[in-house]
């Protein structure tokens, strides 16, 4: 019996019949979707891209785009990829390839017109499915389906030759293994990337901080990144992490769901580092994160035993920051929800005003009434200037 991907939203949409249409007007089979949208689609959820392969090379493809209307670019034309703009979204069309050499890094490729050609080069057998635009009839080269419905993570073909063509998927096997894959796992799988981890040194540091940061961003990747300590493949990706670093990831996980909170992979980061900023800075630098999670990151490193004041903290940190910590450290992030961070009403001004000389005598009190102001939950503008009277009544010398 012929598999069919079940009634999606997608399916339906006009956008893509008219871009079937331009591709293959005589109904000749020349195109069909391909991987992650036929996988989801068949798991029950909504996909996050639409891919199609073809047989059409890539120039064809484009003029046949252009003819139709729909705008084509470019994307990765030496690869064989033009990405259709389509009012529902964009749709990466490639032709069909085969390997011709690798290097651990990088392919070269040549076109080919043989769909078993394009399946034998993809990753995993679950990653090799292909659907007809029309029918919706699924073409399966690998034992895909079966491995779908068995929740396993499959390499097509030799594990070890897979990898040794490019070690970047050891780090896709586990995003995989954490996202649908069943325990135990393919033990040659786990066999190949644990005797082939070492290998992953010669990769991007942009796509290794990719792939990782994706993991930990899933539901619950807590299991599949202790496998991957257990297997000696953590070492090579993050080896800053440490035993205390898994089980302070098994707790956050647990926090985030107790608090009904977001599971965030830079939050699942900082978890598995030590406190410590530096280091945190270091780890972000080498994973090439960017400027701003970087400032995350090490603000969250710099958390403390103990830190109880949400709001205080949010204040200092940002609220952002103080939930990463609260919810690293098992305190409640409830005093945040719908908060907004006040601002301090008191400026140097006023306390020159006072006659303080301006200097940093001014700097001094200001930090004196601020910490109080916090101290005390954010009072109003009358306590503060109470609170800046006190401060200069215990001045010894308040007027300069």
């Amino acid at each position: 019996m012929t598999e069919r991907l079940p009634a999606a939203a997608w399916t339906a949409r006009e956008d893509l019949a008219a871009l079937v249409a331009a591709l293959d007007p005589a109904s000749q089979g020349n195109c069909r979707w391909v991987g992650g949208v036929v996988r989801d689609t068949i798991l029950g959820i909504a996909p996050k891209d639409v891919d199609m392969a073809t047989t059409l090379l890539p120039d064809e493809t484009a003029a046949r785009l252009g003819a139709a209307g729909i705008k084509a670019v470019p994307t990765g034309i030496a690869h064989g990829t033009v990405t259709a703009v389509l009012p529902g979204g964009t749709v990466e069309i490639t032709t069909l390839r085969r390997d011709v050499s690798t290097d651990g890094r990088h392919a070269t490729v040549a076109f080919s017109t043989e769909w078993r050609d394009d399946a034998a080069r993809r990753d995993f057998t679950i990653n090799a499915l292909y659907a007809d635009p029309r029918t919706l009839d699924v073409f399966d080269y690998h034992g895909g389906l079966a491995d779908l419905a068995a929740r396993r993570v499959r390499f097509i073909g030799d594990a070890r030759e897979r990898i040794r063509e490019d070690y970047l998927r050891i780090l896709r096997y586990f995003r995989f293994q954490a996202r649908f894959g069943s325990i135990p796992a393919d033990a040659e799988a786990e066999g190949a990337v644990a005797e082939l981890a070492a290998g992953m040194k010669g990769l991007s540091r942009e796509r290794v901080g990719w792939e990782l940061m994706n993991l930990l961003g899933l539901p619950d990747p807590a299991p599949t990144v202790r496998r991957m300590a257990e297997l000696g493949v953590l070492a090579h990706v993050l080896p800053e992490a440490t035993n205390e670093g898994l089980a302070a990831l098994d707790r956050l996980i647990g926090n985030e769901r107790e608090a009904g909170a977001q599971g965030v992979g830079l939050r699942r980061l900082a978890a598995l580092l030590p406190p410590d900023p530096p280091l945190a800075e270091q780890v972000a630098a080498r994973l090439r994160l960017s400027v701003a999670q970087r400032k995350r990151l090490a603000t969250v490193a710099a958390r403390e035993a103990g830190e109880a004041d949400a709001r205080a903290l949010a204040y200092r940190v940002g609220i952002e920051e103080a939930r990463d910590r609260l919810l690293i450290g098992g305190t409640s992030i409830t005093p945040l929800d719908g908060w907004t961070a006040p601002v301090f009403p008191l400026k140097g001004g006023a306390i020159v005003a006072r006659g303080v000389t301006a200097g940093p005598e001014v700097a001094r009190l200001l930090r004196t009434v601020e910490n109080q102001w916090i101290s005390e939950g954010f009072p109003d503008d009358a306590r503060v200037s109470s609170i800046l009277d006190e401060a200069l009544a215990h001045t010894s010398s308040p007027h300069g």
